[in-house]
């Protein structure tokens, strides 16, 4: 069976360009979701993260090693899991975050359905994330 061909070079520069690029972009959103609760902060951070491992590891090692973030972000990525207070605090929040929203918009005849139909897969997905063993 024939080895697959390497990618071209040109077209491997452009493809770790777009990852981290989308990386940029989504780490100024996990910052800005830091201050504003109806944005996610993680998924933007955890996206981030899976974007410069691939397109620059200097930069994905420059994540890793923010006190804050780096150790979160290196167990996501070794085990798979989470501490059990992230899980409660990123439920609290988008429970908050939809409540006001759907309250907000209450009038409208589909919009607080569809906004607790986009909760309620994410808030089960969440919950059914591992846990973190040691609580860190």
């Amino acid at each position: 069976m024939p080895s697959p061909a390497a990618p071209e070079p040109r077209r491997a520069r452009l493809v770790r360009w777009l990852l981290f690029a989308l990386g940029t972009v989504s780490l100024v959103l996990g910052v800005v979701g830091t201050v504003l609760p109806l944005l996610p902060t993680v998924p933007f951070l955890l996206l981030t993260a899976a974007c410069w491992s691939r397109a620059s590891p200097r930069w994905h090692r420059w994540l890793l090693a923010r006190p804050r973030l780096g150790p979160v972000i290196a167990r996501w990525e070794r085990e798979r899991t989470v501490p059990r207070r992230a899980k409660f605090s990123a439920v609290a929040l988008i429970v908050v975050s939809m409540a006001t929203s759907i309250w907000l918009v209450r009038n409208h005849p589909w919009l607080p359905w569809a906004l607790a139909g986009v909760a309620v897969p994410v808030i089960v997905f969440i919950l059914r994330l591992r846990e973190t063993r040691d609580g860190a």
